[in-house]
């Protein structure tokens, strides 16, 4: 039930920004895709609001109650900008837009924190819950931009946008079907400041090096599509090949996350976050050596699979070292920042790409290395404070 929830909101919401494009440039004298592109804005500027709205998550006795309300609300906000497009004025289309971007961090990192809570206290089974979450992550980025694409085709764009709506609605109620949270009585205290949160984030060795590492890691994995599309066109003259190498870079990340479902991660987190960055460096390093097409198609995959494994190992660093009264704020905090790392990425992408996109790969790899240097220089200088502050706490030897 989680699953299917988790992946129609989100198919949702990876949806909507191609429906909002594809209805705009349906409707000449509504400003085309650069109308489309503001309502797409508009849908991911409310991010920057998920600390606060983690906390109103986590101060319900059920979130559960919670959740469907912001699925159903988002649903609702997203048919209804698509259906008052022709009849109300343009402003207030951005305001229901952004009304329903408000429900987004709750249906990313917001949905992520509770699954633990539902799962139980067995490690085994919350990793591999975590690896089928990401699972709906890797899907929804293909079902949901192939749904729009297939309904615009068949029925229009506007139908689309319905029933990206519908979508989210039902992924509301069916949130009213899962089972009860297993809440410790840590995690039934008030919920943390937000203050408070962020200063964890930060001062919590595991959580800040994850954190940064895999913020700039983003860097690269957010311009990853773009370069796709570029290298592709260089290899074989086509725009189609590189859509193609996209599409296997999006097939990897599926087939990882699916892997991490079946086959959990087991050992400490955070090593396993440091040593899939540094693969992912290494898959990153053979797309730009890439030397013909189908082996840019391997690589492309790989690097696709090793982006997956690594956020799912990153959501076991969320869950492991998250404060039980803060859990929801550390997944959205973490997930927004790495979002808007990945936006970065994405808008450098289109301007390394016209010095040509292996040199642009080539410049991913070594800002991904970095993130492990990073991670490993302050894990290193962690080590090394506590071992001073152990040495200094004991007592002196006495004659």
């Amino acid at each position: 039930m989680y699953l299917t929830s988790a992946t129609l909101v989100r198919s949702a919401s990876g949806g909507a920004p191609v429906a909002f494009v594809a209805l705009t440039l349906a409707r000449p004298g509504h400003g085309g895709a650069a109308l489309g592109g503001v309502l797409a804005a508009l849908l991911t500027l409310p991010n920057i609001a998920g600390p606060w709205l983690a906390r109103w998550l986590e101060g319900a006795r059920d979130p559960r109650l919670r959740l469907a309300a912001a699925f159903t609300l988002f649903g609702l906000m997203l048919a209804g900008a698509g259906l008052a497009l022709d009849h109300v004025p343009i402003v207030v289309v951005g305001s229901l837009v952004v009304i329903g971007g408000l429900c987004e961090p709750l249906m990313t990192g917001g949905l992520s924190s509770r699954l633990a809570l539902i799962v139980g206290e067995d490690t085994r089974a919350q990793r591999r819950a975590e690896g089928w979450d990401s699972a709906t992550y890797g899907s929804s980025n293909i079902l949901g931009p192939a749904a729009v694409a297939a309904l615009t085709a068949l029925a229009g764009p506007l139908t689309a946008v319905v029933a990206l709506g519908a979508a989210g609605v039902a992924a509301g109620l069916l949130m009213l079907a899962l089972p009860k949270e297993h809440r410790t009585s840590a995690a039934r205290q008030r919920s943390m400041p937000v203050r408070d949160a962020l200063k964890v984030i930060v001062r919590r060795g595991p959580l800040r090096r994850v954190m940064v590492a895999t913020m700039i890691t983003s860097v690269s994995t957010g311009g990853v599509m773009v370069i796709a599309v570029v290298l592709g066109n260089d290899l074989q003259g086509s725009a189609g090949a590189g859509a193609a190498l996209g599409a296997a870079y999006g097939v990897g990340n599926l087939c990882g996350a699916l892997l991490t479902g079946a086959f959990p991660l087991t050992g400490e987190p955070e090593r396993w976050v440091l040593r899939l960055i540094a693969a992912n460096a290494v898959a990153v390093g053979l797309c730009a050596l890439a030397p013909g097409y189908v082996l840019a198609l391997v690589t492309f995959a790989l690097a696709g699979a090793t982006s997956a494994i690594l956020f799912t190992a990153s959501l076991a660093v969320r869950s492991v070292y998250s404060p039980p009264n803060a859990r929801a704020q550390v997944f959205v905090t973490m997930a927004g920042l790495k979002m808007a790392a990945g936006s970065a990425g994405t808008a450098l992408a289109g301007t390394l790409v016209g010095v040509g996109p292996r040199l642009a790969l080539c410049l991913n790899a070594i800002v991904v290395a970095a993130a492990v240097s990073i991670a490993v220089t302050d894990l290193r200088l962690t080590r090394r404070r506590s071992s001073k502050a152990d040495s200094e706490d004991a007592p002196s030897p006495t004659a």
